[in-house]
């Protein structure tokens, strides 16, 4: 089945009925939204919101984005409902700046959407068969790569088509992944746990060799903690879990543990002069208090690393 490259308002909502259709104020609502920017760029508009530019705007799409992983973090309901219109004010802004330059509209985006959407779910729209999200998966990625090799941007080889791009920890996950599908994977999760042991050994044998000069080889290290990073990551794939998540859920935990130890020791100032033996009873004492707030069990064990 072939689908419009850009469907009208017709062709997309084929298929869409009764409980699956907008209401008319959530249509208002997205409206007035994309009518308040257009008022805001005009000529007679804001004149902070006039002078900004697809280079000024895009770093604060990044900070708007991470805002939102920490609202659903915080499992933070009405915050996230904030969040998400800070960040379809970007998709606002964008489509604004890109119709003042007569490069495309918002109504572009948004057909551009529909029709993507309709076009990678042939077993909703079309007569594709999917009964699990693993054959969806699959189709998916079909399309997705027909959609590539007919625009001629197919790749060559076969890691091309994990974006460079990326975040590191993203990147390290995906291109896991891509080599998985050739087979090119630890078959257990087994042998990355010896993968980690091996590559922590090669960052202590990195550093025997460069402590008589006491100058470790900045280069080297950085190398064999790449390594360790890489394994990792791909350990939290392998157990079905994502790597940026994880390491998120551990910043928290280790933010929450150590305010709660710098309110024990009485502030910032008490926290820098007590000594290494008393900031680990600290430590222990604010894990414990952290977990029990929390519900969770905690390790008794003294001589823990500070997670």
């Amino acid at each position: 089945m072939s689908y419009p490259a850009q469907p009208s308002s017709e062709s997309s909502s084929a298929g869409l009925s009764g409980t699956h259709t907008v209401s008319p104020e959530t249509r208002d609502a997205l409206a007035l939204s994309a009518a308040i920017m257009a008022r805001l760029r005009a000529p007679d508009g804001c004149p902070w919101d006039r002078e900004q530019t697809f280079d000024s705007i895009k770093c604060h799409t990044l900070e708007e984005t991470y805002e939102v992983f920490d609202a659903i973090d915080r499992r933070d309901w009405p915050a996230l409902k904030d969040e998400l219109g800070d960040l379809f004010l970007q998709v606002l802004f964008y489509a604004q700046m890109a119709e003042d330059a007569a490069h495309f509209s918002l109504r572009d985006v948004a057909d551009n959407l529909n029709a993507k959407l309709v076009r990678r779910h042939p077993h909703i729209f079309a007569d594709a068969q999917a009964t699990t999200a693993e054959d969806v998966k699959r189709t998916w990625e079909s399309v997705k790569q027909t959609e590539r090799a007919s625009r001629g941007d197919a790749p060559q080889r076969h890691l091309d088509q994990v974006p460079q791009f990326l975040p590191a920890l993203l990147e390290a996950e995906k291109l896991g992944a891509c080599a998985a599908k050739v087979g090119f994977d630890w078959p257990t999760v087994d042998g990355l746990f010896a993968k980690l042991a091996e590559e922590t050994s090669e960052i202590q044998a990195e550093l025997a060799v460069s402590a008589p000069l006491n100058q470790p080889n900045a280069e080297a290290v950085a190398d064999e903690v790449g390594d360790l990073l890489f394994t990792a990551v791909n350990l939290a794939r392998h157990l079905g879990q994502d790597a940026e998540s994880c390491l998120r859920r551990a910043n928290r935990k280790f933010r929450s543990r150590f305010n709660c130890m710098e309110e024990m020791q009485g502030g910032r100032e008490a926290l820098a002069q007590a000594s290494p033996e008393e900031l680990e009873r600290a430590w222990q004492s604010a894990k414990h208090h952290v977990a029990g707030q929390a519900g969770e069990p905690v390790a008794t064990d003294a001589d823990v690393n500070p997670l």
